[in-house]
């Protein structure tokens, strides 16, 4: 396993993917401490499995060779040593960057990506550690429209949208937070552009319409309106971002400030002419000249010259100072499966259900390892929508536990009931206890401790 981020290739690489493993404050207390001892979200286990390392398959998959991976610096060395154990099996180049930042107080991403901006130096894929696709939506379906927009007329950027499984109903569990939420999106399905995002500053103006130019609705006649999409954050992007981010120094969110803001240049002159500057200090990707006359999807402002580049037809878009071969279009790739749904696991409600769909595909649920197995008395009544962790000791009538998440070194007492509870890593339910819809934490357990122990002493002394 190589490691070094500083080799270089004898042919020069096309992406770097840039991985962002954060905290995950969605699933405290699953990824709360256990003592001094970090619970990182990108290791969380579905199926047993981390969830890294569904990530790290999907971009071996697509042919990625190099990727820069972005963690709190507490998490490194647990990251690290996945990395290097036995478990995992990577053959890809990673490279750990760390931030500093509080659980309390997370940087958001484009704070992060200035952080890194001098470690890019190609086009990039930015993918959240807690994505998981399915085998109908790879890697390369997105890396493909990129390349195609990049040829046709120029891209800035890719992203990818979701229609997530419908919840069946009363399986939703209000104690456990909120589920992750969908977004209004405008986009073209014909050209595969995306054209508009709703961020938080447009609901706050009107949460009941969303106001478009219509010269926008004259160039995409066909445009399609979405209220049921959920953002991969999944992001095949041009170096070229990375630029325009900076111009943005106030901006902290991708998704509710940037990636708006980022729709809209395409079709705004004057913000066209604004940062004209920064657009035409990049390379552009040249374009194809037999493919680009011929082509019915060819930008309607543009034509082709005899040497094969874009260039502005006669009348339209004046007073655009951008170089005409510059193209600033964001597509989209909108995943819509029932049968095979991608989801992001950033909160419990996630967490639970794609363990639950995915205990049908591992080994029922039970750990792969015959010493683990042997710790599960057989006379167990297991339902086979459960996943039985590692060095989990199980005896037959010790306690009953109904659609919970237990962390690691969970300890249920005899005679316990837990029904849909989630408990942090070394959580100790007492014996005979009896929880139902809660999020156990640790420190909920120690301060009850406490308070026993000063009722104990107030006793004593009366006596």
């Amino acid at each position: 396993m190589d490691l070094d981020a500083g080799k270089t290739d004898l042919v020069s690489r096309e992406f770097l993917a840039v991985v962002l493993a954060g905290f995950g404050n969605g699933l405290v207390p699953l990824t709360s401490d256990y003592g001094d001892e970090p619970c990182p979200k990108s290791l969380l286990p579905v199926a047993n499995r981390p969830l890294l390392e569904y990530v790290f398959s999907w971009l071996e998959q697509s042919g990625i060779k190099d990727v820069l991976l972005i963690c709190p610096a507490r998490h490194r060395s647990s990251i690290y040593h996945h990395i290097h154990s036995d478990v995992s099996s990577l053959s890809l180049r990673v490279d750990i960057q760390t931030f500093d930042e509080s659980e309390d107080s997370p940087e958001g991403t484009c704070n992060l990506l200035r952080q890194i901006s001098n470690r890019i130096t190609e086009d990039f894929v930015l993918v959240p550690c807690d994505f998981m696709p399915p085998p109908s939506l790879p890697l390369s379906a997105l890396l493909n429209k990129f390349r195609i927009d990049a040829m046709a007329e120029g891209s800035l950027a890719t992203t990818c949208w979701f229609a997530p499984k419908k919840q069946e109903k009363g399986t939703v569990i209000e104690e456990w937070g909120p589920s992750s939420g969908t977004t209004s999106i405008i986009w073209d399905p014909i050209t595969g552009t995306l054209l508009h995002v709703d961020s938080p500053d447009d609901v706050d103006r009107n949460s009941e319409e969303i106001s478009l130019k219509m010269s926008l609705l004259n160039k995409y006649p066909h445009t399609k309106l979405s209220a049921n999409l959920e953002d991969s954050h999944v992001y095949v992007c041009r170096r070229l971002v990375l630029d325009l981010l900076r111009e943005k120094p106030h901006m902290d969110s991708l998704k509710e400030e940037f990636l708006p803001w980022l729709c809209k240049i395409q079709y705004r002159q004057s913000k066209r002419r604004k940062y004209a500057e920064v657009l035409n200090g990049s390379e552009p990707h040249l374009s194809q000249h037999i493919s680009l006359e011929h082509s019915s999807l060819l930008n309607k402002h543009c034509v082709v010259d005899e040497e094969g580049q874009l260039v502005l037809a006669d009348g339209d878009l004046e007073d655009s100072d951008v170089d005409p071969r510059i193209s600033l279009k964001i597509g989209i790739v909108v995943h819509n499966k029932e049968d095979e749904p991608a989801v992001r696991v950033n909160t419990i409600h996630s967490f639970y259900e794609v363990n639950r769909r995915a205990s049908t595909w591992a080994f029922l649920g039970l750990p792969s390892d015959p010493k683990d197995r042997a710790l599960i008395d057989q006379k167990s009544q297991i339902s086979k929508d459960s996943i039985i962790g590692e060095s989990t000791q199980w005896k037959t009538g010790e306690a009953k536990l109904d659609g919970c998440i237990l962390g690691k070194s969970t300890q249920v007492g005899r005679k316990a009931e837990l029904v849909r509870c989630v408990t942090q890593a070394g959580y100790e339910v007492a014996a005979n206890d009896v929880v139902k819809g809660e999020k156990l934490e640790v420190s909920d357990w120690t301060a009850n401790l406490e308070s026993g122990n000063e009722d104990d002493s107030d006793s004593d002394s009366t006596d």
